[in-house]
């Protein structure tokens, strides 16, 4: 029996997973210090990464002395973002066959975000991928990151099916381990700017692939 033939719901991330968009969180800090005429540290983005972007507009106006309040340099930042969902950002390869294949084996689908709402539905209305998703769940909504599974269990009882009949996509080690934990399928997807521990990715993964369409053939 292939894989997909027991998956009934799908839970899909999407910085990384539909949406090839994890490179500007890397960049943001040094794109924005490039719009004040600023040239970035070496390693910018590595250092942003682990912050929020709270901690990150602080640490830009410290380091750099800019001549700019915390909000001030928030409003900048959360303004590129903003644009790059609704103007720039593109599918992961294989994203939009991905969905076209659940949505013809007749899986149900709901996505799974870190990312404001209105970013990424703008985003996925944009290229064509918002009718395939029944419903998008965001942490900031649900209230809990995805070191907790609260987000795939709200998402799971949308989708109406049990956990072994959900199948959770993930390119970060962490939220696919919550999620293997929790009793959920996993598929531990690849994106050249996200996780580090890529082994590791693959090793705690039911199914991992280097590109989304390898998938096709599951279901």
């Amino acid at each position: 029996m292939r894989f997909g033939h027991s998956i009934k719901g799908a839970i899909l991330d999407v910085d990384g997973v539909l949406l090839d968009s994890l490179e500007i969180w890397r960049d943001l800090g040094a794109k924005y210090l490039a719009s004040q005429g600023i040239v970035p540290e070496a390693g910018l983005g590595e250092t942003l990464f682990s912050m929020s972007m709270e901690q990150g507009a602080e640490y830009l106006g410290k380091t750099y002395a800019l001549d700019k309040t915390p909000a001030e340099i928030m409003d900048g930042l959360q303004g590129m973002l903003r644009d790059f969902y609704l103007y720039e950002v593109l599918p992961k390869e294989g994203a939009a066959e991905l969905l076209s294949a659940l949505d013809a084996a007749g899986v149900r689908m709901a996505a799974a975000t870190s990312s404001p709402r209105e970013h990424v539905t703008a985003a996925l209305e944009r290229n064509g991928m918002l009718p395939y998703v029944g419903r998008i769940f965001t942490n900031a909504e649900v209230g809990t990151s995805k070191h907790s599974p609260e987000i795939y269990d709200a998402a799971a009882e949308f989708l109406g099916f049990a956990k072994e009949q959900v199948c959770v996509f993930e390119d970060s080690l962490y939220a696919l381990k919550t999620a293997a934990r929790a009793g959920y399928r996993t598929i531990g997807v690849f994106d050249k700017n996200g996780e580090p521990n890529q082994r590791g990715l693959e090793e705690s993964a039911e199914v991992y692939v280097l590109n989304l369409k390898e998938l096709q053939r599951l279901f």
